[in-house]
C-alpha cells in the first residue's frame, strides 16, 4: 500500500485528540523540542512532527531544560551523525532522573535501521518512544502510547515506504519553505543507506503538490524548493504521463510564487526534457545540486551509479549552454574502498573541470547494510585524509575565484533574516543561492525582494550594499 488512507488518518485524529486532553489538563502547556540531524528531508519531516506536536497541544522551545518532550530526528547516512545522536541521548539519563516524566524520543532514518531501534531498547532505557520513516504519520498513536505504559515504544515497520497526505505541517513563518514531491530511492548506490531506511521512489500525486504550493504563497511563501532523494525521478511510478519536467512547468504557473529550486538530482535521470524547461521557466532558479561522487569510472561502477565521467562532463556542458552562469554545487565520496591516487586525481579532474560553486565532501563512511561495507580496502586511512585536504584546498581556490568573480555586481536578494555572524547585518541569497550579508536597515524586512550590489567576497559568502537606482 503506498497511500495511507482516510480512515487511518482519522484514526490518527483521533489519538492526536487524546494526547491533548491528556497534556493540556493541568494549567501548563507542555512545551517540545525536536532537534534534526542530517538532509532537507528530515527538516521537511521535522516540519510535520511539529505540525502534529501544535495539534497536540505542544508549544515549542529550543532549550532541553524547559521541554516536557525532546525528540530527535535522526540521520542515517554517515556515522558521525549516528554517534551524536546516541551521545546526546545518553547524556539525557541524567535530565530524565531529574525529571521522570520528560518523554524522550528518537525517530527517523536511524531508527528505521533494526540494529538501532534494538540498541536503543537494550542501552537507553531511559529513551520514551522510538519510530521509523515508515510510521511519522503515526505520531500520535506512538505519544499516545508512550504516555500511558512505562516501557519504551517501539514503531518501526519493513516497508517500500507510504504517502501520508494531510499531515499537519508547522512552519516558522519563512518566505522560503520545502515541499517534499516524492520519497525514497530506487538507486542502490553500493554506499547509500537510503533506499534502506526511506524505501523505494513514490510520487506524491501532483495536484497534492499543486495545493501545497498554491497553500503556501497564501500565506506568504514566495520561494520553494522541491524535495527528493531523487526528485528527477518523479512521475516514474504514476499512472498519468508524468515526469519532473512537467511538474516544474505547472509549478512554474502558481501566482504569487516567485523562486523555485529542487534538490537532489541524480545524473543519470537529467534528461534534455528538464534541462530545457529549466531553461524555459522563469522561476526556476539558476542553480543545480548535480552529485557525481567520484570522478573515476571505476570507482563509479563500484558505486552502481551508471554513468561516466564522459557522460557527467556532456551532462554539465549541455546545462551551462542551456543556462549560462548557472550556479553548480556537487557531492563527493573521497576514500571509497580501494580508491587509489590515480582515481582521486580523476575527481581532481573533474573538480576542474565543472568549477563548482561549492561541494559537498565528506570521506567515506561505512554503513551497516550496503554492499560497500563488504568490500575490503586496502587504501589507509592517511592516504585517504591527505586526498580529502587536497580536494578542499583545490575546491576553496575554485568557489573563492567564483566569489571574487561577483565583486561590483548586483543581485536581486530575497531577505531572509538576521545574519548569523553580525546582528547589525541581514542576510539573503542570490538567484544563484549565494549568500549575501548587507547592513540592517529601517524598512527592510525579512520576505522582502531587494537589489544589493555586492562591495566584498570572501569563499563562503559575500558582502554589499542595497541599491538606491
Amino acid at each position: 500500500m503506498k497511500n495511507v488512507t482516510a480512515s487511518e488518518m482519522n484514526q490518527q485524529m483521533a489519538y492526536s485528540e487524546q494526547v491533548k486532553h491528556l497534556v493540556t489538563a493541568g494549567d501548563k502547556t507542555p512545551k517540545a523540542l525536536v532537534i534534526t540531524y542530517g538532509c532537507q528531508q528530515n527538516e521537511n519531516d521535522s516540519e510535520r512532527i511539529r505540525g502534529m506536536l501544535k495539534q497536540m497541544g505542544y508549544d515549542f522551545t529550543e532549550e532541553k531544560e524547559e521541554a516536557d518532550l525532546i525528540l530527535y530526528n535522526t540521520c542515517a547516512v554517515r556515522e558521525g551523525a549516528e554517534q551524536r545522536v546516541l551521545g546526546n541521548v545518553g547524556a539525557l539519563v541524567h535530565e530524565k532522573r531529574r525529571r521522570p516524566n520528560l518523554l524522550i524520543g528518537i525517530c527517523g532514518c536511524m531508527m528505521q535501521q533494526e540494529h538501532m531501534a534494538k540498541t536503543i531498547k537494550q542501552k537507553y532505557k531511559h529513551v520514551s518512544f522510538v519510530f521509523g520513516t515508515h510510521t511519522l504519520h503515526k505520531f500520535p498513536q506512538i505519544l499516545w502510547t508512550a504516555l500511558n505504559e512505562e516501557k519504551t515504544v517501539i514503531s518501526v515497520e519493513d516497508s517500500e515506504g507510504v504517502i501520508a497526505e494531510d499531515v499537519p505541517v508547522y512552519r516558522e513563518g519563512s518566505p522560503k519553505a520545502w515541499v517534499s514531491v516524492m520519497y525514497g530511492c530506487n538507486n542502490f548506490c553500493t554506499y547509500c543507506i537510503v533506499p534502506y531506511v526511506r524505501g523505494r521512489e513514490r510520487s506524491r500525486q501532483p495536484e497534492n503538490v499543486l495545493a501545497e504550493v498554491r497553500e503556501l504563497v497564501q500565506k506568504g511563501v514566495t520561494e520553494i524548493t522541491l524535495l527528493g532523494q531523487n526528485v528527477n525521478a518523479y512521475g516514474k511510478d504514476l499512472p498519468e504521463d508524468i515526469d519532473f519536467a512537467d511538474l516544474l512547468s505547472q509549478i512554474n504557473q502558481v501566482e504569487g510564487l516567485k523562486r523555485i529550486r529542487f534538490m537532489t538530482s541524480h545524473p543519470k535521470d537529467m534528461s534534455q526534457k528538464l534541462i530545457d524547461t529549466m531553461a524555459a521557466c522563469h522561476k526556476v532558479m539558476p542553480q543545480l545540486h548535480l552529485p557525481f561522487q567520484a570522478g573515476s569510472d571505476r570507482i563509479l561502477k563500484e558505486m552502481n551509479r551508471r554513468y561516466t565521467q564522459t557522460q557527467y562532463l556532456d551532462l554539465v556542458a549541455r546545462v551551462k549552454k542551456a543556462m549560462p552562469g548557472i550556479s553548480m554545487t556537487t557531492d563527493i565520496i573521497v576514500g571509497f574502498p580501494n580508491e587509489t591516487k590515480e582515481d582521486f586525481e580523476e575527481t581532481i579532474k573533474v573538480l576542474e573541470a565543472v568549477r563548482f560553486d561549492s561541494v559537498f565532501s565528506f570521506i567515506y563512511s561505512k554503513r551497516q547494510g550496503t554492499p560497500a561495507a563488504i568490500m575490503e580496502d586496502s587504501i589507509s586511512n592517511e592516504e585517504k585524509h591527505a586526498n580529502f585536504d587536497r580536494l578542499l584546498e583545490v575546491q576553496n581556490r575554485i568557489s573563492r575565484e567564483i566569489n571574487d568573480s561577483c565583486f561590483g555586481k548586483t543581485f536581486e536578494l530575497l531577505v531572509e533574516g538576521e545574519s548569523k555572524t553580525d546582528e547589525n547585518m541581514l542576510t539573503g541569497r542570490t538567484p544563484e543561492g549565494k549568500i549575501v550579508n548587507f547592513p540592517k536597515e529601517d524598512g527592510i524586512s525579512v520576505g522582502d525582494y531587494i537589489h544589493v550590489t555586492v562591495t566584498k567576497t570572501n569563499t563562503w559568502s559575500l558582502l554589499g550594499e542595497i541599491c538606491r537606482d
